[in-house]
């Protein structure tokens, strides 16, 4: 008895520090002076584990490792502090005091982690134990039921009255173990009934989580001989809608067995959930340390050398420089935030696919994480009925939302038919997926629309040689389109980066890869390019992992010429057809591709310099869908010339700089006119 009084007091002095206290008064008000007593009050409390020990070592143990033992104490000392301070005035029983802990976190020991790849699983203890993973389905919040009242058939009996027969919701229960017809008396022995009006309601969710490493098998990395399987996280009242598909959380919970005559199925309870990001080293490499301060005397020499260098295991240094680096830029502008407005898709047209698909296979496990869409596979989303007794919809994650926060390759868009392209189109105009749920087949009276938000970059190529029967029809053809190949033009213009990849006939792509073949097959061991080779593809990981974390601000100049561009193209494409091609995407365009720049070439602002690269690959992108304007440059502008040596780095700085005077008057010519919008 005294060691009992000796936990509850710790409660009482946990409680009192760390808030819990005032906010049970502030709960019971809710509460206060309603006419009709409740079933059941609930009250959920956080509860600091380290907080905990440190104040009474055998009441954190309890937390710990009893948790339904530490809710039984936790729900005696709520009760009793209800009853003292007149908190809710109709509370007659304790059993009415429904409590739920919620350990914030737990001690970073193995025993309290759970590895979602490690099996089996239902073997463990049912404690809390700290688990992370990426969500790759969830269900719409249905109801449970939190607690119900029963009453004893036998009028005579003392439970006939009042509230002694109270069952509450416990981690992995069923509905049918809270609620059902065959309970008895513990008096009695007779049948119970359920008081129906005072059965609480409250929300539950479903969530599939899997390890993260689980999405490897749908990129490009050679499959581990590991097997992966998804857990079911139940989450509850205020924790729903806290997860979104395809992101990543560090969940606490309590594993459970779920009993479903005949089968019985391991979940986890939620306690808690945060978004979780991996931590990984992002130290650059000696190697690019050294390039960097080598390459210090121009703002545009540093990201060159990066890109001509990049890939050269699958393809010759200096072939498609400007698709390299705009795969770089890419790789290195892709943020996990809802409101980022910087996505940067790249779409690559060429006569030979084969060779851009090799590129963007090597680059997708660059990044942060990398998804290949399989053409028999789901894009967006997939309804499935949910398999744990609620019969809801179960919405899955496709390959672009599984993609978040990295980069999902679609591949050859000629192999795409007429709905998915149309699918693919809408979802880049909206950046969501929407998900329609019908109400009759999965249990609801009302059909129901979901939206998800993309937060991916998409790469996709297609056959510029092949022609465009839609475009071939079109009497207006616009200057430009008949470049996009077999790809429509409305949907190429959402991609916001265009390259056409052509190379002069002195550096002729099937005769440099050839030679590149053959030269891997017959000198295995040897390395073909020395001066590329340096820099391994490890540290290209490190270098835009590194990238990627850098925070840019724009300068005053850079942030003009952006602008005045903007406003300089649309003057000079006066035809309001012209001039809705010059949108404000374009402005989120220019500012991502000159944020990208500036991080890849590891500065921590936006210079003027690295607006220009912004602005030439802009206007390659539009010229190349909507033709040309009075602003006329090269398609190899941003790489107007090989890079071989340093005579030919220092030729492309002149050349970029005459480009820079060309864009600056430019923009004095026509941005200072009034825009008629």
């Amino acid at each position: 008895m005294d060691g009992l009084l000796s936990l509850k007091e710790a409660i009482i002095i946990y409680l009192d520090r760390s808030g819990g206290l005032s906010k049970l008064i502030e709960d019971c008000k809710v509460f206060k002076g309603a006419q009709q007593t409740e079933a059941v009050y609930r009250f959920s409390f956080d509860v600091n584990p380290s907080d905990v020990l440190e104040l009474n070592a055998t009441l954190g143990d309890c937390v710990l490792h009893d948790p339904v033992k530490a809710i039984s104490l936790f729900q005696s000392v709520c009760y009793l502090s209800i009853k003292t301070l007149s908190l809710i005035d109709h509370i007659e029983t304790e059993n009415q005091v429904n409590v739920v802990l919620k350990p914030t976190h737990l001690p970073p020991f193995p025993n309290y982690c759970l590895d979602l790849s490690e099996f089996p699983r239902g073997y463990g203890p049912m404690r809390p134990l700290a688990l992370e993973g990426l969500v790759i389905a969830m269900t719409r919040v249905t109801k449970y039921t939190q607690g119900a009242r029963f009453l004893c058939s036998e009028e005579k009996c003392p439970c006939s009255r009042g509230f002694h027969h109270i069952r509450v919701h416990a981690p992995g229960a069923t509905e049918s173990a809270t609620v059902r017809s065959d309970f008895t008396c513990f008096l009695c022995s007779s049948p119970l009934k359920e008081d129906m009006k005072s059965r609480v309601l409250g929300d539950k969710q479903l969530v599939e989580l899997i390890h993260v490493r689980a999405v490897d098998v749908l990129g490009v990395h050679d499959a581990d001989s590991l097997r992966y399987q998804s857990v079911t996280l139940f989450i509850r009242d205020e924790l729903c809608n806290s997860m979104r598909i395809g992101h990543l959380y560090r969940v606490v919970g309590i594993p459970a067995h779920v009993h479903q005559w005949p089968n019985v199925t391991w979940s986890v309870e939620a306690c808690s959930i945060q978004p979780w990001t991996p931590k990984c080293p992002c130290l650059v490499s000696s190697n690019f340390q050294s390039l960097q301060t080598a390459s210090a005397c121009s703002p545009w020499r540093f990201a060159a050398i990066v890109a001509n260098s990049f890939g050269s295991s699958v393809i010759p240094p200096g072939l498609y420089n400007t698709l390299k680096l705009g795969l770089l830029l890419s790789l290195v502008q892709t943020e996990d935030t809802p409101d980022s407005p910087n996505h940067l898709d790249v779409l690559a047209l060429n006569s030979d696919t084969l060779i851009i698909d090799r590129l963007m296979r090597y680059s997708l496990p660059l990044a942060s994480r990398g998804i290949h869409h399989a053409l028999t596979g789901e894009l967006l989303a997939s309804l499935s009925r949910d398999e744990h007794g609620a019969g809801t919809a179960n919405i899955h994650a496709g390959s672009a939302l599984l993609a978040s926060g990295g980069v999902c390759l679609l591949g050859d868009l000629t192999c795409y038919k007429k709905d998915k392209m149309d699918l693919l189109q809408s979802a880049l105009e909206s950046r969501t997926v929407s998900v329609f749920i019908p109400g009759k087949k999965y249990g609801d009276d009302m059909d129901q629309h979901l939206s998800f938000p993309l937060q991916c970059n998409f790469w996709a190529l297609a056959d510029a040689a092949s022609p465009s029967k839609r475009t071939a029809r079109c009497d207006n053809v616009v200057l430009g389109s008949v470049e996009m190949g077999s790809v429509p033009l409305q949907l190429a213009e959402l991609f916001g980066l265009v390259v056409q990849c052509r190379e002069t006939s002195s550096n002729h792509p099937l005769l440099s890869m050839t030679v590149h073949t053959l030269r891997q097959a017959m000198s295995p061991e040897e390395p073909l390019y020395p001066a590329c080779m340096q820099f391994t593809t490890q540290d290209y990981k490190e270098l835009l992992a590194h990238a990627r974390e850098l925070k840019v601000d724009m300068s005053p100049e850079a942030e003009r010429m952006i602008h005045s561009y903007y406003f300089a193209s649309r003057r000079v494409r006066s035809d309001s057809a012209q001039r809705s091609t010059v949108s404000v995407t374009s402005v989120k365009l220019l500012i991502a591709l000159a944020h990208a720049h500036a991080k890849l070439s590891l500065r921590t602002q936006v210079l003027e310099e690295d607006a220009v690269i912004a602005v030439l690959l802009c206007e390659s992108s539009v010229t190349l869908k909507h033709g040309a304007s009075a602003l006329v440059f090269p398609p190899d502008a941003v790489f107007p010339c090989a890079l071989r040596d340093l005579d030919s780095l220092h030729q492309r700085d002149l050349m970029l700089e005459e480009s820079r005077k060309q864009i600056l008057h430019f923009v004095q010519t026509y941005a200072t006119c009034t825009v008629e919008e």
